[in-house]
């Protein structure tokens, strides 16, 4: 996906005072980029499609409407994202507090009222998710280890993850029972999405 049919996707699909607003927020990524390792320097170039479109498509496989845990939140995505495209509360949790300060930040700048941002790990926090997403922090076996204690049967798990997606359900499995499905990416072809449902210990 190329930034035009990136932006394009968002215009095609959300109103214009959310589209702005996610400018805004890519505007103030950029910029904290210059100051903290937020996302790879590389991904930069391509933030609408790498990232703004890679966090907005997690909405497609979620049929909830209660609140949203992201866990390892970091540069806002997909936590900010999703803020600004839904209107039901998302929790930002991130240990570094650097990066709490730039999500706080982005917060205050973009009057997100649905966002509490807490600086711990998820394992110190507590309250039901109905949704809970991570993105690039660790195996889905440990996903559901850390954070099985903000979820209940009904909580949909939506992650994504790269192309060893399928062998991580596969090892999750020895240990968690559930519905497990990978779900293509729209961003790239070697990019895929982890949707688990019903999650339990074996």
């Amino acid at each position: 996906m190329t930034e035009d049919e990136a932006r394009q996707w968002v215009r095609n699909r959300y109103d214009v005072p959310r589209e702005t607003r996610l400018a805004a927020f890519v505007d103030l990524l950029r910029d904290e980029a210059t100051r903290q390792n937020l996302v790879s320097p590389s991904t930069l170039d391509e933030i609408w499609a790498r990232h703004v479109v890679d966090s907005a498509q997690l909405l497609d496989h979620v049929d909830v409407d209660g609140p949203w845990l992201d866990i390892g939140s970091g540069a806002g995505l997909p936590g900010i994202v999703l803020a600004i495209l839904r209107d039901s509360p998302v929790e930002l949790v991130e240990p570094r507090k650097l990066r709490t300060a730039f999500l706080q930040d982005c917060v205050d700048a973009l009057s997100l009222a649905n966002v509490t941002v807490h600086t711990a790990k998820v394992e110190r926090t507590t309250g039901r998710a109905a949704v809970i997403t991570a993105r690039a922090v660790g195996s889905l076996d440990t996903l559901f280890r850390i954070a099985r204690h903000r979820a209940d049967r009904s909580t949909i798990w939506v992650l994504p993850k790269g192309r060893n997606a399928q062998s991580e359900v596969e090892d999750a499995q020895l240990w968690w029972q559930g519905s497990f499905h990978v779900e293509p990416s729209v961003t790239a072809a070697d990019s895929l999405i982890i949707v688990a449902k019903e999650v339990r210990p074996r």
